[in-house]
């Protein structure tokens, strides 16, 4: 997409690294051997430059800081507490003169006097680190008995990351998509040799067949993707999504035919393993790509032995958790949003591993979450590990009926794949993003295409969003033309041009235009549906709001009882 993408760090970890003679080249030859461990390295000789770039990461980032002994003392304590700051080495020439901080601060790894000691250090605590850290982003479904709106509001989340999959796949990938991704990660990984050779395999050799095959490959395109999953990178996902479909495609080829169980091994914080237990019996939304085995003992040895076990010793804000799921391919062949499973063994780099992926977006309810006895057994040891039980969900459950007859409804309506993604963000919030893609869009259309109406629409929502009033006006104007132009006696669209119109008038303070467009929408609307159709109760809502405004509350009131005599009726 435009919208501009970072392709300074695409992963999730980065190296900071703050020393007065970091560009010698002693220190330039570390970075590079660095890179291929992490390959975001951002260097420092300044202290309050560095401590600026650490304070200006977000909380989803993750950063591994080296600093030199001389400005150990003065910033260790002002980055020790932030989240995003996950581990601390120390570069110095005297190890005993720093020791302290190791027992004052739990994030100092080690203090090393050798660069090569450095380096290696930190490749042997990262595997621990990234698997610690290889959390589950997902969305929790809660239901509100007595109000099916205000159930929807409440799961908007849940909701728009269920449809962002499904808009996303029914986009039609193309050439231009993909040197735009190629470019982004040539761009990121220009230091890192390793990773630019696979990029530019991907670019020579990738095929759809091989989408799974890449994606469990120990290489850049399973972290940028899983990255882009876990914060929501909407560019990255928009220029990944023919893989996204790819992977779909060889999950539904391969789907499993019969119920199994599968296990998951992992290290969940305590925020997050709260959120779970408040919502056993509620439904859970994996979004990413779920991967699990089908051999309970070997996840649950290496749960509880080895990195797992020492990383969880050494972090006490961290708990070893077993998911234990059923799942019946029946759910998936009646379910209208099918999210597939298979077991990738056939396709993966790792064939012994007996892996099942689940597609992502995949939902599940959550049935119990208790210790389990029996794990200390299978690993002889005193060890007993935190079961989570989930079953995999389908659109015939229940309380999900209302999320899926909203996601019908959003693509039940004759819009182009295109606008309804342009719909989607500004759903989401989304706006700047939104205005570049659809700019983009603008060229896709003919002059003569009736589309453009809902494009310039779209325009104008997000201007009037962004309180660009006067240009929301100009959007809106111009899809009133074309609407005209294609159809006069369209009058529902017509009339939403209209009634677009008096949203922004009234925004600025223009009641008298504002109103003047609100009974040319009612005049319109009256011409295609009858007086009280549901569409007119939005129509005199608005209306009566303006005679609020003008304390006219006699007319206000009129215009708000008709409009609560239709909603009560539909």
């Amino acid at each position: 997409m435009s919208d501009p993408v970072d392709a300074g760090n695409l992963e999730t970890f980065s190296i900071l690294w703050l020393d007065a003679l970091i560009n010698n080249n002693e220190n330039k030859a570390a970075q590079k051997q660095l890179r291929t461990v992490i390959n975001h390295v951002k260097t420092f000789e300044d202290p309050v430059d560095f401590l600026h770039g650490v304070r200006h990461s977000t909380q989803t980032d993750r950063l591994v800081v080296i600093v030199s002994g001389r400005f150990s003392h003065h910033v260790i304590p002002k980055i020790h507490p932030l989240i995003q700051v996950i581990s601390i080495y120390i570069y110095c020439m005297n190890k005993s003169h720093y020791e302290q901080h190791t027992q004052s601060y739990n994030k100092v790894k080690a203090i090393c006097v050798e660069l090569n000691e450095l380096v290696h250090q930190i490749r042997l605590d990262h595997k621990n680190l990234s698997i610690m850290d290889d959390q589950l982003p997902f969305n929790i479904f809660s239901m509100n008995e007595n109000d099916e709106q205000s159930s929807i509001e409440l799961n908007g989340q849940f909701l728009y990351s269920q449809l962002l999959i499904d808009v996303l796949m029914q986009i039609k990938p193309n050439e231009k998509d993909k040197r735009e991704l190629i470019t982004l990660c040539r761009k990121s990984y220009k230091d890192n040799e390793k990773e630019l050779d696979n990029v530019n395999r991907f670019d020579r050799e990738y095929c759809p067949s091989q989408a799974i095959t890449w994606y469990t490959s120990d290489c850049f395109l399973y972290r940028v993707l899983n990255k882009a999953l876990r914060v929501q990178n909407i560019n990255i996902l928009y220029l990944f999504r023919s893989v996204i479909l790819d992977i779909n495609e060889q999950l539904k080829q391969a789907q499993a035919e019969k119920h199994i169980r599968v296990y998951r091994g992992q290290l969940m914080s305590n925020e997050e393993l709260d959120r779970l237990r408040c919502s056993v019996g509620k439904f859970i939304s994996i979004n990413s790509f779920f991967s699990t085995s089908l051999n309970r003992d070997t996840t649950l040895l290496f749960l509880t032995t080895g990195i797992y076990a020492n990383e969880h010793n050494h972090d006490k804000c961290f708990e070893s958790v077993l998911f234990e799921i059923d799942a019946d391919p029946v759910v998936v062949m009646s379910n209208s949003w099918n999210r597939p499973f298979a077991n990738i063994s056939t396709f993966s780099e790792f064939p012994s591993e007996d892996e099942v992926l689940f597609m992502l977006g995949s939902i599940f309810r959550l049935d119990d979450i208790s210790y389990d006895q029996s794990s200390a057994t299978v690993c002889n040891t005193l060890k007993t590990v935190k079961i989570i039980r989930m079953t995999l969900c389908n659109d015939h459950e229940k309380d999900l009926e209302q999320l899926y007859t909203v996601m019908k409804k959003y693509f039940s309506k004759a819009e182009t794949n295109n606008l309804l993604f342009g719909k989607l963000l500004i759903k989401m919030g989304k706006f700047n993003m939104t205005e570049n893609y659809l700019c983009r869009s603008l060229g896709e259309f003919t002059s003569n295409d009736p589309s453009l109406a809902d494009l310039y629409h779209l325009m104008g929502m997000v201007a009037g969003a962004q309180d660009n009033y006067n240009e929301s006006l100009e959007w809106h104007r111009k899809s009133l033309t074309v609407c005209v132009q294609a159809c006069a006696a369209d009058h529902v669209n017509i009339g939403n041009s209209y009634n677009s119109m008096g949203i922004v008038y009234r925004k600025k303070g223009e009641r008298i235009r504002a109103l003047d467009s609100f009974n040319a929408a009612v005049s319109l609307f009256e011409q295609a549906h009858h007086e009280n159709h549901q569409d007119m109760a939005l129509l005199y809502g608005n209306i009566g709001n303006i005679y609020q405004e003008k304390k006219k509350y006699e007319d206000a009131l009129k215009f708000d009882e008709k409009s609560l005599a239709i909603k009560t009726k539909y």
